[in-house]
């Protein structure tokens, strides 16, 4: 089986355990996601909402020396991706294809110039807050919230001219449309879920995801139980074809995919972790989706949208 997997929280998990990305004991790991071939993997650098200025930027140089660190340790298990040549040689070697990403713009610390310094260091995507407010801008936890700040506005702009793609995963309603405000390219929500289905404020409504769609962009399934349904306890593997299926309501055969958020949440009854991707996609298959739509949602999706970059 072939996965692409928009966001896992693992890089910043084994940071903070002092584990290792190849055995661990969390929800993901490189031994135990060899299972799939090809497959390529976002990991995301996570910024908590207490953490801001330099020690957010250190947080962030700390996880990419991790990626960096694991790709010489085991390089026949896992290739860092910064172009479209690097996915095919994952692909070819059966490695896993790891991108690195930013889940909250605090990592910069305020200074637009650690956003040249994180794309060098190879992210593709920056999800623009966590739930909290930082200096780009309000989380979706923020009452009362507003936009992108000043600062946020020059660091949007500036990442379309580096090819860097805004995640508005975690953003609030009025941060989602002040981007898709400041800048006419691409638009992406890595984990996040329908609020039609289950009202959330993390969940993407259906003007934002047809704003996406409408870019050419990607919405990934996330598996949080809070975000499947409202009585989160009563949460499964099922209730991610109710999702799915609304977003497809909404024309998003070529913009869904999977943002699983492993290791950054708690989990639905019936998945366990990474090795339970391949049984996600035989019950999507067993509620009538076909193979093919079955593929772009689990890989093609995602791997045509970051070849482009």
């Amino acid at each position: 089986m072939n996965l692409f997997d928009l966001h896992c929280d693992t890089l910043t998990a084994c940071l903070e355990r002092g584990e290792s990305l190849y055995e661990n004991a969390g929800q993901l790991s490189l031994r135990r996601g060899a299972a799939y071939a090809p497959w390529l993997q976002c990991f995301a650098v996570w910024i908590p909402d207490d953490l801001r200025g330099a020690s957010a930027f250190a947080r962030f140089s700390a996880a990419a020396d991790l990626l960096t660190q694991t790709v010489k340790t085991y390089p026949d298990r896992i290739r860092q991706c910064f172009c479209r040549e690097d996915f095919e040689k994952a692909e070819q070697a059966g490695q896993c294809g790891a991108i690195l990403t930013i889940e909250g713009g605090a990592a910069l610390g305020g200074r637009l110039e650690n956003l040249e310094l994180a794309f060098r260091r190879g992210v593709q995507v920056m999800t623009l807050t966590w739930n909290g407010r930082c200096e780009l801008g309000d989380g979706c936890g923020v009452r009362h919230a507003g936009g992108l700040t000043a600062f946020g506005k020059e660091v949007v702009r500036r990442m379309q001219t580096l090819g860097m793609v805004p995640d508005l995963s975690h953003a609030s309603d009025a941060l989602f449309w002040d981007t898709a405000s400041a800048t006419d390219g691409l638009l992406i929500a890595t984990h996040s879920d329908a609020r039609r289905i289950c009202e959330h404020p993390r969940n993407l409504t259906d003007e934002a995801f047809l704003e996406i769609r409408r870019r050419n962009g990607l919405a990934g399934l996330n598996f949080c139980p809070a975000f499947l349904r409202e009585d989160a306890s009563r949460a499964c593997a099922e209730d991610l074809l109710r999702h799915a299926e609304h977003f497809l309501s909404l024309g998003g055969e070529n913009t869904l995919c999977m943002g699983s958020d492993f290791d950054g949440t708690d989990l639905p009854d019936g998945i366990r972790g990474i090795e339970s991707m391949e049984d996600l996609a035989e019950m999507f298959l067993r509620h009538g989706y076909s193979e093919a739509l079955v593929r772009k949602i689990f890989y093609e999706n995602a791997r045509a949208f970051f070849i482009s970059l």
